[in-house]
């Protein structure tokens, strides 16, 4: 049984994917980029691709449509991927080591720590805690060495 209980979907050909105009697909993509990575909103744990939707103009199934085929993944995997990276940046960012998983996950956007360890599990196939402790002791801090003073 694998650990976290992820399970790997079967890809699924849904008619309405090919129905978005390629120039409109492209456009969206853009759109979706400048609103979840330039904006940030990959943080915001109630910005959901309805939201994401209604700021675009447009539906959720159009949303979806442009994730699948632009990503080629589905909403929530998209915003985690985004997640994932930011925290992977602060686990080993030396001002931010005396954070708990908990603060981590929720400066990312991530509701819970399971979710949290779930999806970087999931992405790095390791727990943000071994990512951490590997990544700490890949850098070790050098000790600051003491001038000493000309006589």
């Amino acid at each position: 049984m694998a650990k976290y209980n992820i399970t790997e979907k079967k890809e699924k050909e849904a008619v309405y994917r090919t129905l978005v105009n390629p120039k409109v697909m492209d456009e969206m993509k853009e759109r979706i980029l400048e609103i979840i990575v330039m904006q940030k909103k990959y943080k915001d744990k109630d910005y959901s691709a309805k939201r994401l939707a209604e700021d675009l103009g447009t539906n959720t199934r159009y949303i979806s449509a442009v994730v699948n085929v632009k990503f080629h993944t589905n909403y929530t995997t998209f915003i985690n991927k985004f997640r994932i990276e930011e925290a992977m940046d602060i686990l080993v960012d030396k001002r931010y080591q005396n954070l708990r998983m908990e603060e981590v996950s929720d400066m990312v956007g991530f509701a819970n720590r399971q979710s949290f360890y779930a999806s970087f599990y999931k992405i790095m196939n390791m727990t943000p805690r071994d990512y951490r402790l590997q990544h700490m002791k890949a850098a070790p801090t050098k000790p600051v060495k003491k001038s000493r003073k000309l006589d």
